[in-house]
């Protein structure tokens, strides 16, 4: 009996076998963003692009491996104790709301305006966390629990202007259409507002999504240097001057060293934080 050839890289089978990860991660994914009555199959299954019997094929592998469950009563679909346990273990890395509530909260305090957590998640940014700050007047173009496409807002250009050129330029291109769609004609200001941010350390968004709402906003670094965060403070344009702007770089940058300092102490456990690169204080 002949022994059987390996799989090559792009063998059908291997092929066939990657689509289905993509496909059960993405039924994950619609889980994690249903409401908490839960989502039905054919909701789950328009949201990953799947027909109904493969989505629910597939939610039975994932039932089985307890990231996903079902309500007997009502047959949503939700998250399971798998997931859960998951997030707690993913929780000790990459908890950044817990790292970064305090500085979050001193941002708001000290500049009298919104404070913004953001994280990077694929082709998009999400807020994390939003604190208020004692101005009456505020901007709420970004809410906690937005995503958005990345470098839509101060926060999306800081992300990408972390990233290596190559890399930011390759994300711009494939975002392209979702830029567009959310911000119109300024979209087009992205590749030079990222290229600004770049040079100067920290990003400015003046008005782009929100007519009127300006936000400014510096990265948070892991000790690799890739980008793990940004902080912005947004707020109505009469208040984002020039002077303005480099007294709020700088509260950012203190508060985004010290963010990074905590994501470097889990890494080398007894070792003195790695340093953050020196960002350029921005000038009046």
């Amino acid at each position: 009996m002949g022994t059987q050839a390996p799989l090559s890289a792009a063998s059908p089978a291997l092929a066939g076998g990657a689509q289905a990860v993509d496909r059960a991660l993405a039924l994950l994914a619609a889980v994690g963003r249903a409401p908490p009555e839960g989502a039905p199959l054919s909701a789950l299954a328009q949201a990953a692009g799947v027909a109904k019997p493969t989505a629910r094929r597939l939610l039975i592998s994932l039932m089985g491996a307890h990231l996903v469950e079902q309500d007997a009563g009502t047959r949503a679909y939700h998250l399971g104790a798998g997931a859960f346990l998951l997030g707690l273990r993913a929780g000790r890395r990459h908890d950044m709301a817990e790292q970064a509530a305090d500085c979050v909260a001193r941002l708001a305090r000290d500049s009298g305006d919104s404070a913004f957590l953001l994280v990077p998640q694929g082709d998009e940014v999400v807020c994390l966390m939003r604190e208020e700050g004692a101005y009456p007047i505020r901007t709420h173009a970004l809410l906690a629990g937005d995503r958005n496409p990345a470098g839509v807002g101060a926060g999306g250009i800081a992300l990408l202007a972390a990233l290596p050129p190559d890399e930011a330029a390759a994300t711009l291109e494939r975002i392209a259409p979702a830029t567009a769609a959310r911000m119109g004609e300024a979209a087009a200001h992205l590749p030079a507002d990222v290229a600004l941010a770049r040079e100067r350390g920290w990003a400015l968004n003046p008005g782009r999504v929100v007519p009127g709402s300006w936000g400014v906003a510096v990265p948070v670094l892991w000790p690799d240097g890739r980008p793990a965060a940004a902080l912005t403070v947004a707020a109505v344009e009469a208040r984002m001057g020039p002077l303005r702007q480099a007294e709020l770089v700088r509260m950012m940058q203190a508060e985004a060293a010290l963010i990074g300092a905590r994501l470097a102490r889990p890494l080398t456990p007894g070792a003195s934080p790695a340093p953050q690169p020196t960002l350029r204080t921005a000038k009046g």
